[in-house]
């Protein structure tokens, strides 16, 4: 335990000092709930308690990059290196989700909810009216002979999945992920992807009037993402080479480089906001019709393992008669010789070795089993899990076919009516097939199992039994089962993608147009189709459908802004090389930005950094603070295109680890003290700075993009006093991250020795709830 000999109160309160078994590398609080998340070295994800209770830990079995807490506490989104983001369940660590948004390390992740609180009963709210005509929607299949959990298919007493897609109780919320590629991923409720952009893709206008330029960010690597908390601006922290837009190629040959360091850019995201309550409505919809298609892909999946099992036992007892055929010289097939005993014929040697001796009354009764077995699974899926998924998909995309035909307000956001109709089609088409594979898998059940029934009643004949207990048969339906069925599979195309067209007869066909064209549809050549192939062609049309609304969102998001902040070598080097960085907005209440136009709901960001030692810029160690970035240029005028912002010089001796912005404008830094001495434990201190008091100078913005804007206040550098500020000493080195809890007033400092220490940071403790 830390000690502290000097008599004056120590302004944080240490609560433990726990050992890690490894080096941590990520750690972030939820956001409700005094939960700390912590991603290891070796990419383990550990959920301890406030008291340091462990309560789960998994593996992905990927290097993790990146990790975010939903706004409600309830979820965890994890970035890894191959660009998959996996959602968590907080109770117990159980996947929800993997959505593969990017092709990359995901390095960044934010998810943020709307702030505003509607009040206004003209404002259009949404009520998702599917329970009031469907039960609870049908869970995923889980395939026979699975422990639960082996097939990653959920447990019927599990509702963390069902809870994740109850996104019409949610507030709206948005996931964003950047890559360190430079792509920027949108989702709603962190399960619907809305939209996609590319940093370096991006035109980057100029505010200033003697420079009606527009710029280009190459070679762009995004360090952090913050979304506001109305939803309208992104800020990004990338490194990369800011460009003129119009540089020759002669120029570029010449050598002519850009501004290479880190940036600042604003992104307009208000689409998000401006729509948000059709974007809701669409999301909802989308997202479980999401969920209901992969209900159906697994029970399809199902299905065909159960039945081509059962076919497999049953050809394996049967096909022995074929070889006994041979052995004897005969050149019947089973098939006649089946038909022959029928026909109260002689029995030939075959024939009566195979029933008697191969197959015998138990092996007919396994066969049977197995097969009719089979069937009542298939039967069961379908009732339980894949027709009452498609009901509900045919009513949801009937509830978007109406919304997409009130365009004034969903076609902005690329909901097309046609396509939605053709998807709703579709949809149709899909439980048409559907009933029809009910017919043909009750049929062929019946006739396997009353060609069982005749089979065990020829067994009791032939070893001159008692037959009078056996169930009774058909002959007719023994024939007709030899005929087109002992041989043939007509259960198993319906499951699978079939190569070839089904032949059907004119007359059917030509009644078939007319029953469809009656019913309202144009698709007359279901029958020449499966199963699998209608549910494929549903699942086309609804992807192409919610196509437009993710390109259109797309195409809206646009670079507002960009702030060059410092500059950076562009060695690969100093490209890995991370810089502790931090953006937080914060509600609009002091005097001391009242010059500010805020936005509409009256928030206002801050943006701090460190200025590494071996920036190309003549500022090094030193943090760097703006704010009002994106209100810099609410007004169309040069006066207009300022920020204030002000750079912090690192007290001698120390430097900074990592920081965070805390609440109310306060912002924590996480020093260490240089020592030469390798064995030392080191000495480190955590501060909290008032950024209120800080004394800001605006930065103006009326020239020339061409020079790193915090050049500007070199001159005025503010130093850091370590007594003149709220100081905690630590008596170990310290290494980040620095895990800051706003809500609950926590800070978690890890030690080089793999040591983890918990502050409480506020002078009331009330707002940390009991250990227990």
């Amino acid at each position: 335990m830390e000690t502290d000999e000097t008599p004056r109160v120590l302004p944080f309160q240490l609560q433990f000092d726990k050992p890690v078994a490894s080096q941590i590398k990520i750690a972030e609080w939820n956001p409700e709930k005094d939960l700390l998340a912590m991603v290891t070295e070796d990419s383990k994800i550990l959920l301890h308690r406030f008291n340091w209770q462990r309560l789960w830990t998994i593996s992905p079995g990927k290097c993790i990059t990146s990790l975010c807490w939903r706004p409600d506490g309830k979820a965890i989104a994890v970035g890894l290196e191959d660009g998959i983001i996996a959602l968590h369940d907080v109770e117990n660590g159980k996947l929800l989700r993997s959505l593969k948004s990017h092709t990359v390390a995901v390095v960044s992740l934010n998810w943020e909810e709307d702030g505003q609180v509607i009040r206004d009963d003209s404002v259009l709210k949404y009520e998702d009216r599917t329970s009031r005509f469907f039960p609870p929607a049908p869970r995923v299949p889980r395939m026979p002979g699975l422990v639960p959990g082996d097939s990653g298919f959920m447990d019927d007493s599990e509702d963390s999945f069902r809870e994740l897609s109850k996104s019409s109780y949610q507030r709206f919320n948005i996931l964003c992920s950047g890559d360190k590629d430079g792509s920027i991923c949108f989702s709603i409720f962190g399960i619907f992807p809305i939209g996609k952009i590319n940093i370096q893709k991006l035109s980057i206008p100029t505010p200033f009037v003697n420079e009606q330029a527009t710029y280009r960010l190459l070679h762009a690597s995004i360090s952090k993402v913050a979304l506001s908390k109305d939803l309208c601006h992104l800020i990004v922290m990338c490194s990369g080479e800011l460009k003129h837009d119009e540089i020759e190629p002669q120029e570029r040959q010449l050598g002519v480089h850009g501004m290479h360091g880190l940036h600042c850019l604003l992104l307009d995201t208000s689409i998000f906001w401006k729509r948000k309550n059709e974007l809701h409505q669409v999301a909802q919809q989308a997202s479980n019709i999401e969920d209901l298609i992969e209900v159906i892909r697994t029970s399809l999946s199902v299905m065909s393992k159960q039945w081509s099992d059962a076919m497999h036992t049953f050809h394996e007892k049967f096909d022995s008669l074929s070889r006994l055929i041979l052995d004897h010289g005969l050149d019947s097939s089973p098939q006649e010789e089946f038909l022959s005993l029928l026909g109260g014929a002689r029995t030939s040697p075959p024939i009566h070795q195979f029933l008697v001796n191969s197959l015998g009354e138990l092996g007919v009764k396994r066969v049977s089993k197995v097969v009719c077995g089979a069937g009542k699974e298939l039967q069961h899926v379908v009732l339980d899990h894949l027709q009452p998924a498609a009901e509900i998909i045919g009513f949801r995309l009937g509830e978007l076919r109406g919304l997409s035909r009130w365009r004034t307000r969903f076609q902005g956001i690329g909901l097309d009516e046609t396509l939605i109709n053709d998807a709703t089609e579709k949809s149709g088409m899909l439980l048409v097939q559907v009933e029809r594979f009910m017919r043909v898998l009750s049929s062929v059940v019946q006739h396997f199992s009353n060609f069982f029934n005749w089979l065990l009643k020829c067994i009791k004949l032939l070893m001159q039994e008692p037959s009078d207990q056996l169930q009774p048969y058909n002959s007719e339906l023994v024939i007709i089962f030899l005929k087109f069925l002992y041989d043939q599979d007509p259960v198993r195309p319906f499951l699978e993608p079939s190569e070839v067209d089904v032949e059907i007869d004119m007359e059917t066909l030509q009644r078939v147009k007319e029953l469809v064209h009656f019913g309202g549809f144009s698709d007359c050549e279901y029958l020449r189709r499966t199963l699998s192939e209608d549910f494929q062609q549903m699942e086309s049309s609804f992807k192409e459908a919610f196509l437009m609304p993710f390109t259109t969102i797309s195409r809206k998001i646009l670079c507002k802004d960009v702030l060059p902040l410092f500059g950076l070598e562009s060695s690969p080097a100093s490209m890995s090389v991370s810089i502790p960085m931090s953006v937080t907005y914060y509600k609009d209440a002091s005097t001391a930005i009242s010059s500010f136009q805020t936005n509409e709901h009256g928030f206002i960001d801050y943006i701090s950094f460190r200025i590494p030692g071996d920036s190309s810029s003549d500022i090094a160690n030193c943090i760097g603070i703006s704010r009002g970035f994106m209100h810099g240029l609410s007004n169309n005028n040069e006066e207009s295109a300022l920020l204030e912002a002000i750079l912090l010089s690192v007290p001698d001796g120390y430097h900074c680890v990592d920081l965070s912005l805390y609440k109310e404008g306060q912002i924590v830094l996480l020093l260490n003290k240089t020592t030469a001495a390798s064995e030392s434990p080191g000495e480190s201190c955590m501060m909290i700075i008032e950024a209120n008091d800080l004394p800001f100078i605006s930065i103006s913005r009326s020239v020339s993009m061409n020079h790193w804007n915090l050049d500007q206040l070199k001159d005025s550098v503010m130093d850091l006093q370590l007594e003149n500020e709220k100081v905690r000493i630590i008596p170990h080195s310290v290494v980040a991250p620095l895990a800051v809890s706003a809500s609950r007033g926590l800070a978690c400092v890890f030690a080089a020795r793999k040591r983890a220490l918990v502050y409480i940071l506020d002078e009331d403790e009330d707002n940390v709830s009991d250990t227990e």
